[in-house]
């Protein structure tokens, strides 16, 4: 299973083409509460393919569901351990998006620094694509 990060999703949404490894792995996908908020307030409702995509995205299986507080914690404090180590992480939600695939024991696939950063000091095992 690979947690695939809104970063990349909001991408291959816009150019499907780019992404031709992608199609031949969906099968191996997975998404978790906070990326499919990012990614659905990032659709356009206004367009009919919107409605297509909106549907396949959600039937793509969720980690995590629903989450346990101790992942909200987890996200807490590889917050704090990256401060106190001098890194910047820009998001809180990247931190439980992080929380969630080391609980999971899953690659996250991104274009979000933040993940970078976070696997230098976690057992986050994270890809940029």
């Amino acid at each position: 299973m690979i947690l695939v990060d809104s970063s990349l999703w909001i991408d291959v949404f816009i150019d499907s083409a780019r992404f031709s490894d992608a199609e031949a792995r969906i099968g191996e996908f997975a998404v978790c509460g906070p990326i499919v908020q990012e990614v659905i307030q990032g659709l356009d409702p206004k367009k009919a393919a919107s409605a297509g995509l909106r549907d396949a995205f959600l039937a793509l299986p969720k980690l995590c569901d629903p989450l346990p507080l101790e992942l909200f914690l987890e996200a807490a404090q590889i917050f704090m351990d990256g401060r106190r180590r001098g890194y910047t992480i820009r998001s809180g939600v990247d931190c439980l998006i992080a929380a969630i695939a080391i609980h999971s024991d899953v690659e996250v696939w991104h274009r979000d620094r933040d993940f970078t950063t976070i696997a230098r000091y976690t057992r986050l095992r994270a890809v940029g694509k």
